[in-house]
Protein backbone atom coordinates (compact mmCIF):
# COMPACT_ATOMS: atom_id res chain seq x y z
CA UNK A 1 0.00 0.00 0.00
CA UNK A 2 1.41 3.51 -1.17
CA UNK A 3 1.19 5.89 1.64
CA UNK A 4 1.96 9.68 1.82
CA UNK A 5 3.74 11.33 5.14
CA UNK A 6 2.98 14.47 6.05
CA UNK A 7 4.39 15.99 9.33
CA UNK A 8 8.01 15.61 11.15
CA UNK A 9 10.41 12.43 10.88
CA UNK A 10 13.77 11.88 12.12
CA UNK A 11 17.23 10.64 9.55
CA UNK A 12 19.53 8.06 11.11
CA UNK A 13 22.21 6.15 9.27
CA UNK A 14 24.82 3.56 10.82
CA UNK A 15 26.92 6.03 12.78
CA UNK A 16 24.14 7.29 14.43
CA UNK A 17 22.13 4.26 15.51
CA UNK A 18 25.31 3.12 16.76
CA UNK A 19 25.79 5.65 18.98
CA UNK A 20 22.39 6.25 20.19
CA UNK A 21 22.25 2.41 21.43
CA UNK A 22 25.70 2.40 22.95
CA UNK A 23 24.46 5.77 24.98
CA UNK A 24 21.02 3.84 26.15
CA UNK A 25 23.28 0.24 27.10
CA UNK A 26 25.61 3.22 29.13
CA UNK A 27 22.20 4.20 30.54
CA UNK A 28 22.81 7.64 29.11
CA UNK A 29 19.60 9.54 28.35
CA UNK A 30 18.80 10.80 24.38
CA UNK A 31 17.92 14.47 23.94
CA UNK A 32 14.91 13.16 21.61
CA UNK A 33 11.81 11.38 23.08
CA UNK A 34 11.28 8.71 20.40
CA UNK A 35 7.61 7.86 21.63
CA UNK A 36 5.50 6.98 18.34
CA UNK A 37 8.22 8.48 16.18
CA UNK A 38 9.83 7.57 12.57
CA UNK A 39 12.93 7.21 11.52
CA UNK A 40 13.87 7.17 7.73
CA UNK A 41 17.25 5.58 7.30
CA UNK A 42 19.34 8.45 4.78
CA UNK A 43 22.71 10.53 5.28
CA UNK A 44 21.04 13.74 3.13
CA UNK A 45 23.59 15.60 1.10
CA UNK A 46 24.04 18.94 1.85
CA UNK A 47 21.63 21.40 1.17
CA UNK A 48 21.89 23.80 -2.33
CA UNK A 49 21.49 27.58 -1.38
CA UNK A 50 17.49 28.37 -0.55
CA UNK A 51 16.31 24.36 -0.08
CA UNK A 52 16.18 23.01 3.00
CA UNK A 53 18.36 19.74 2.20
CA UNK A 54 20.17 18.37 -0.51
CA UNK A 55 19.17 14.52 -2.06
CA UNK A 56 18.03 12.02 0.57
CA UNK A 57 17.66 8.62 -0.96
CA UNK A 58 17.31 5.64 1.40
CA UNK A 59 20.02 3.57 2.67
CA UNK A 60 20.04 -0.30 2.92
CA UNK A 61 18.03 -1.02 6.37
CA UNK A 62 19.26 -4.55 6.88
CA UNK A 63 22.36 -2.42 8.76
CA UNK A 64 20.13 -1.13 11.22
CA UNK A 65 18.44 -4.34 12.44
CA UNK A 66 20.39 -5.07 15.18
CA UNK A 67 20.06 -1.56 16.70
CA UNK A 68 16.42 -1.23 15.74
CA UNK A 69 14.62 -3.26 18.87
CA UNK A 70 16.48 -1.14 20.98
CA UNK A 71 14.69 2.05 19.15
CA UNK A 72 11.64 0.56 19.35
CA UNK A 73 11.48 -0.36 23.22
CA UNK A 74 12.37 3.69 23.38
CA UNK A 75 8.84 4.21 20.92
CA UNK A 76 9.91 4.48 17.53
CA UNK A 77 6.63 3.07 15.29
CA UNK A 78 7.80 3.59 12.38
CA UNK A 79 10.67 3.08 9.77
CA UNK A 80 11.75 4.14 6.36
CA UNK A 81 14.61 2.76 4.33
CA UNK A 82 15.45 0.15 1.37
CA UNK A 83 15.34 -3.55 1.18
CA UNK A 84 14.47 -7.02 3.19
CA UNK A 85 14.71 -6.75 7.46
CA UNK A 86 15.79 -9.63 9.16
CA UNK A 87 12.74 -12.17 10.74
CA UNK A 88 14.37 -11.31 14.20
CA UNK A 89 13.60 -7.25 13.05
CA UNK A 90 10.18 -8.63 11.55
CA UNK A 91 9.13 -10.10 14.86
CA UNK A 92 10.27 -7.13 17.20
CA UNK A 93 8.21 -4.67 15.10
CA UNK A 94 5.21 -6.79 15.04
CA UNK A 95 6.02 -6.88 19.06
CA UNK A 96 5.95 -3.68 19.09
CA UNK A 97 3.46 -2.69 16.87
CA UNK A 98 5.48 -0.94 14.77
CA UNK A 99 5.56 -0.59 10.20
CA UNK A 100 8.59 -0.92 8.16
CA UNK A 101 7.82 1.01 4.84
CA UNK A 102 10.18 1.49 1.91
CA UNK A 103 11.05 4.29 -0.47
CA UNK A 104 12.59 3.75 -3.86
CA UNK A 105 16.41 3.96 -3.85
CA UNK A 106 18.08 6.35 -6.64
CA UNK A 107 15.51 8.68 -6.47
CA UNK A 108 16.73 11.21 -3.52
CA UNK A 109 16.68 14.54 -5.00
CA UNK A 110 13.06 14.18 -6.29
CA UNK A 111 12.50 12.40 -1.92
CA UNK A 112 13.95 16.06 -1.37
CA UNK A 113 11.35 18.02 -2.78
CA UNK A 114 9.19 16.61 0.15
CA UNK A 115 11.55 18.06 2.73
CA UNK A 116 10.01 21.67 4.05
CA UNK A 117 12.38 22.15 6.66
CA UNK A 118 15.45 20.01 8.33
CA UNK A 119 17.58 20.73 11.14
CA UNK A 120 20.24 18.97 12.80
CA UNK A 121 18.93 18.09 16.34
CA UNK A 122 22.00 15.28 17.78
CA UNK A 123 25.28 14.29 16.82
CA UNK A 124 26.36 17.33 14.13
CA UNK A 125 29.95 15.50 14.13
CA UNK A 126 28.50 12.37 11.77
CA UNK A 127 28.02 14.87 9.15
CA UNK A 128 25.78 13.43 6.95
CA UNK A 129 25.08 10.58 9.32
CA UNK A 130 24.22 13.45 11.62
CA UNK A 131 20.55 12.60 13.23
CA UNK A 132 18.42 15.61 11.13
CA UNK A 133 14.65 16.12 12.02
CA UNK A 134 12.80 16.62 8.92
CA UNK A 135 9.41 18.50 8.01
CA UNK A 136 7.86 16.72 5.09
CA UNK A 137 4.71 16.87 3.13
CA UNK A 138 3.40 13.80 0.88
CA UNK A 139 6.93 11.61 1.11
CA UNK A 140 5.96 8.72 -0.54
CA UNK A 141 6.24 5.27 0.88
CA UNK A 142 5.58 1.83 0.61
CA UNK A 143 4.50 -0.20 3.86
CA UNK A 144 6.55 -3.20 3.30
CA UNK A 145 5.42 -4.50 6.75
CA UNK A 146 2.26 -4.34 8.88
CA UNK A 147 1.70 -4.55 12.74
CA UNK A 148 0.27 -7.95 12.62
CA UNK A 149 3.39 -9.36 10.28
CA UNK A 150 1.90 -8.72 6.80
CA UNK A 151 4.84 -8.61 4.24
CA UNK A 152 3.94 -6.44 1.39
CA UNK A 153 7.12 -8.14 -0.85
CA UNK A 154 6.35 -12.26 0.11
CA UNK A 155 2.46 -11.27 -1.16
CA UNK A 156 3.45 -9.18 -4.61
CA UNK A 157 5.83 -12.15 -5.55
CA UNK A 158 3.11 -14.70 -4.89
CA UNK A 159 0.73 -12.38 -7.23
CA UNK A 160 3.40 -12.42 -9.90
CA UNK A 161 4.09 -16.09 -9.85
CA UNK A 162 0.63 -16.99 -9.69
CA UNK A 163 0.06 -14.35 -12.50
CA UNK A 164 3.20 -16.21 -14.04
CA UNK A 165 1.59 -19.58 -13.55
CA UNK A 166 -1.48 -18.44 -15.57
CA UNK A 167 0.21 -17.38 -18.58
CA UNK A 168 1.95 -20.85 -18.92
CA UNK A 169 -1.09 -22.97 -18.64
Amino acid sequence: MLVYLSGYLYTARDAAHKRMVESIQRGESLSIDWSNETIYYTGPTPAKPGKPIGSCGPTSSYRMDSYAPVLMDLGVRVMIGKGDRSEAFRQSMINHHAVYLQTVGGVGALLARTVLHSEIVLYPDLGPEAIHRLEVKDFPAIVTYDIYGGDATKEQIEIYKNKMYEKTK
